[in-house]
Order: C-alpha cells, then structure tokens, then sequence
C-alpha cells in the first residue's frame, strides 16, 4: 500500500518514471492482490496519467482495460476514468476492446 501511495505523489508531482516503476514493484506482489478489487482498479484508472505523460498510450489503455476487468464500475461510472479513456482514445491507434468499452459507457470520441 505504501508504494502505491508513492507511486501516486510520484505522479502528482510529475516524476512519472518513479510512478511507474513504483507501480510495477507494488503490483507484482502478493499484497496487491489482496487489496479489495475497486482500490487496485482505482490505482489503475489514476495511474493512466503518469503512462500518458510518458507518451505510452498502450500501457495506459492496458491499465484501464485491466481496471476494468476487476472492477467495471471504477472504469464505468467515475468521470476520471471517462477523462482518461478519451485522453488514451485520443493520444493514437487503441485496440478493438478499449474501442468497446468507450462505446459501452457511452464515450464518442471526435478526432
């Protein structure tokens, strides 16, 4: 838990890198997956900015499709998410099901 907040303020204050890599120390261990599913899809609609920051648009579209493997609801109800899915959506070529899910919540994009 401790670095998944890290991996947060990292990203609040810019440093993405350090987001990132915190993120993938955090969530490669077994306490990540014994956090309730809606925090660690929480923490993967949140991070989608630091991937975007970077320039990657895959991972970002990865963290949120998986987000939204574990827990639909982050990914389909808080705005954020929505914020995040247009911005990714936007930044280049998406896979077919990141398409899907803008077009389930009811997300158009115009180029």
């Amino acid at each position: 838990m401790v670095d998944l907040t890290r991996a947060l303020a990292a990203a609040h204050l810019g440093d993405n890198h350090l987001a990132v890599t915190l993120h993938h120390r955090a969530t490669t261990t077994d306490a990540w997956h014994r956090l309730p599913a809606e925090h660690r899809a929480a923490h993967l609609v949140d991070l989608t900015r630091a991937h975007l920051d970077l320039g990657d648009h895959h991972a970002a579209g990865r963290a949120l499709l998986t987000a939204d493997r574990i827990a639909p609801a982050e990914v389909r109800l808080r705005p954020v998410a929505h914020t995040m899915l247009t911005a990714v959506l936007r930044a280049g070529p998406t896979p077919a099901d990141l398409t899907r899910l803008a077009a389930t919540i009811g997300l158009t994009v115009a180029p």
